[in-house]
């Protein structure tokens, strides 16, 4: 899958839940508060594929699953840049981090970044419209 087809894909899910919230009556605290993984892993298991596994994408107590997918995840599937022959398709835009590379592709590697699974970070970016907050995510030339 692309990192387009999954960004659209997490997004019209993000969104059916966001929309089911609101018609419950539901503010903005209690949406985030819903979002923790533990509640999601139980009420929401379509929307990860680790839920099903009872596994979490970060190793952290209080993972927040609202930001699935991080506001400072940059993306092309056409490729951002190159390095050594390899198209860089992904990059952080906080933290240049580790790299994984994949035959001739090279992607952002997330796994010891906890940033956008914070509460706090949230809150802070915290639109219902998760497409609005991850808008900078989509890199077109």
């Amino acid at each position: 899958m692309s990192y387009e087809e999954w960004f659209e894909t997490h997004a019209a899910k993000h969104k059916k839940i966001v929309d089911k919230l609101v018609a419950k009556g539901l503010g903005e605290d209690e949406i985030i508060n819903y979002f923790e993984y533990e509640n999601m892993a139980k009420e929401e298991i379509d929307f990860c594929p680790l839920y099903k596994d009872n596994k979490k994408c970060h190793e952290m107590e209080k993972l927040n699953c609202y930001l699935c997918g991080c506001p400072n995840f940059r993306f092309d599937d056409e490729g951002l840049d190159e390095y050594n022959a390899k198209k860089i398709l992904s990059k952080c835009d906080i933290n240049n981090g580790s790299k994984l590379s994949h035959g001739s592709f090279i992607h952002q590697d997330c796994s010891k970044c906890t940033v956008p699974h914070h509460k706090a970070h949230v809150k802070k970016n915290f639109d219902l419209d998760w497409k609005k907050i991850m808008s900078g995510c989509k890199v077109t030339k």
